[in-house]
């Protein structure tokens, strides 16, 4: 009985070989509305004028409050192991807000 229990609290996951590969980001630009968070996820390069949208993911705002607390949790978990992250020297100097509320990370 309890092996049945276990299995119906499993998920299987499915990992595509193309998502697997990852993308690579150096800017989050998150608005919200009162249903959602938006969080596009952007790939800067210097001296480039143009920075390209590399994926977008919507989630409910009971979701990113999650996300902030997994987000904090393995920050402080790779801390522990790797030594203090250091915040970056420069930041991007553009105007960030494209319609609402918006934070960058």
């Amino acid at each position: 009985m309890a092996e049945e229990l276990k299995n119906q609290n499993q998920i299987n996951i499915e990992l595509s070989e193309e998502i697997a590969e990852g993308e690579y980001a150096n800017l989050a630009m998150i608005a919200h509305s009162s249903g959602e968070f938006v969080i596009d996820f952007i790939r800067l390069m210097p001296g480039l004028p143009k920075a390209k949208v590399k994926s977008r993911i919507v989630i409910t705002p009971e979701h990113a409050k999650r996300l902030l607390a997994a987000l904090a949790d393995n920050i402080q978990k790779f801390e522990s192991s790797f030594g203090e992250i250091k915040p970056a020297n420069e930041a991007p100097s553009f105007p960030m807000n494209f319609g609402g509320t918006v934070g960058e990370a």
